[in-house]
C-alpha cells in the first residue's frame, strides 16, 4: 500500500501525530508538508491522510491552499481520512475543528472517506501534546488500516 500523509504543523505537535500515524501503516509511507505534494504523487497513493492544527475552527492556510489546488481527478481515486490537533477549551467547539472541515471539503469533491476525522489534544496553543496522544494516534491509525487491508 502506498500512503501519503500531508500535514502542516506550527509548533511541532501535528508533525508528531503525523509521524505516529505513519509508523503504523505498512508499505510505502511518505510524510510531507502541503507545499511538497503534487498531483502526480497524490495520484499514485492508495491512501491519503491530511492533518492540520486547528486555528479559528479551520485548518492552517497552507492546508487550505493545498486543498484548493488538488485536482478533482486525484480526489476521486483516493481513499482518505483526516486528523487535527486542538486545545480542549469548551469555547473551541463553537467554531469546529480542522479535521471536520478537511473531511467535508474532500467528501464534497468525491473523495472516499474511510474514517471519521479525529482530533488529538494539546495542552495549550503551543502544546505540548497531552500525554498519551501519540499512542492514541498510533492505535487509531492501526485500527483504520486493519479495516481496509
Amino acid at each position: 500500500m502506498k500512503t501519503l500523509i500531508i500535514y502542516d504543523s506550527v509548533h511541532g505537535n501535528t508533525e508528531k501525530i503525523a509521524k505516529a500515524i505513519g509508523d503504523q501503516i505498512p508499505g510505502d509511507v511518505k510524510i510531507i508538508k502541503p507545499q511538497e505534494a503534487g498531483d502526480l504523487e497524490m495520484g499514485s497513493a492508495d491512501l491519503l491522510i491530511i492533518g492540520s492544527p486547528t486555528y479559528g475552527g479551520r485548518p492552517t492556510k497552507p492546508i487550505l491552499e493545498f486543498l484548493d489546488k488538488i485536482s478533482p481527478d486525484v480526489l476521486k481515486k483516493a481513499r482518505f481520512f483526516a486528523f487535527d490537533t486542538r486545545i480542549a477549551a469548551k469555547w473551541v467547539k463553537i467554531f469546529g475543528f480542522a479535521s471536520g472541515k478537511i473531511t467535508s471539503y474532500l467528501k464534497s469533491k468525491g473523495c472516499s472517506v474511510i474514517s471519521e476525522p479525529e482530533g488529538f489534544m494539546v495542552s495549550g496553543t503551543e502544546g505540548p501534546l497531552v500525554e498519551g496522544e501519540t499512542v492514541r494516534a498510533s492505535n487509531w491509525a492501526k485500527n483504520i488500516v486493519s479495516k481496509i487491508q
